[in-house]
């Protein structure tokens, strides 16, 4: 392998120059995904660190095994330093090691973290006080507001356009969203101020923007983009992040909608029965799952 470089992706180690080139080849397939390259800048700072110069076995699944003890319930990780060994392998690193199938993982069962009252309040107290220089610092109790006050997925909220935004009448319009449902929402009067002291804010700065939430250069944020936000805020709330099971995520806002929809209905003698359709309809999702927890997907 080459010397390690800095590279245009912020790589580091000695594999810095093949994984840039392997970047190269797959954006030319037409593969632009963000979830590659941060799982790619992970790999590259575990191997820095370790002083790794050899994608051999030790290399690539010593890097599977730490991910592993701190991986989510998504596991598709795997593929892309799959597809990396496979790739050298085919241009001109014949010993590079390729993981094999047997690491192939599956999805883990969702067991929701169920945010607290004060909890969500810390957040978002910390989350109006945010210090950065990027446009999250008025963009981030608007975006996390919007999964916990209308239970929006992290993507929906990604992909909301300035235009699926209607502050004058109170509604959003989410369009084509999981499955290719589209739905459009109601807003209540509290979140209708709360996007527009946001819109506000992001005019003076980003006048001719597409999406409703933008990063420092103007493009739609990414969902790794949000996760380092949550965890950010979290971390100034002074929260405790568990040590072990089921660890806070932005998901969590969505699921504690669900659920205190559900609760308070059920305080209130409502027939929680009859209402789940609406709940279900206005989450985005295609019908009612055999659980709880199938409702908040």
């Amino acid at each position: 392998m080459n010397t390690g470089r800095n590279s245009g992706h912020g790589f580091v180690s000695a594999f810095a120059p093949q994984l840039e080139d392997y970047l190269a080849f797959k954006q030319a397939m037409g593969c632009y995904g963000a979830s590659r390259i941060w799982y790619l800048r992970q790999f590259d700072a575990y191997c820095a660190d370790r002083d790794r110069t050899v994608f051999d076995r030790d290399t690539v699944e010593g890097w599977v095994l730490e991910r592993l003890a701190r991986s989510g319930r998504y596991r598709s990780w795997m593929s892309y330093i799959r597809d990396v060994g496979r790739w050298l392998q085919a241009h001109g690193h014949a010993d590079a090691y390729v993981l094999p199938d047997r690491w192939k993982a599956g999805v883990v069962p969702a067991h929701p973290y169920l945010l607290r009252r004060e909890e969500i309040e810390a957040f978002f107290t910390a989350a109006a006080r945010l210090d950065t220089p990027s446009p999250w610092r008025w963009q981030a109790a608007c975006f996390f507001t919007l999964m916990h006050s209308c239970g929006l997925r992290t993507g929906e909220v990604r992909a909301l356009r300035t235009g699926q935004v209607d502050l004058r009448d109170g509604h959003l319009d989410i369009l084509w969203a999981k499955g290719n449902r589209s739905r459009r929402l109601p807003i209540t009067d509290q979140v209708i101020e709360v996007l527009a002291a946001c819109d506000r804010a992001s005019r003076r700065r980003f006048s001719s923007r597409d999406t409703f939430f933008v990063s420092a250069t103007g493009h739609p944020v990414t969902g790794a983009t949000v996760a380092v936000m949550f965890r950010r805020i979290w971390d100034q709330a002074g929260l405790p992040r568990p040590a072990h099971g089921t660890r806070p995520t932005p998901y969590a806002f969505r699921h504690h909608f669900a659920y205190a929809n559900i609760e308070r209905w059920a305080a209130h003698g409502q027939d929680v029965a009859a209402l789940l359709p609406y709940l279900s309809r206005y989450m985005g999702h295609a019908g009612l799952g055999p659980d709880p927890e199938s409702w908040t997907r």
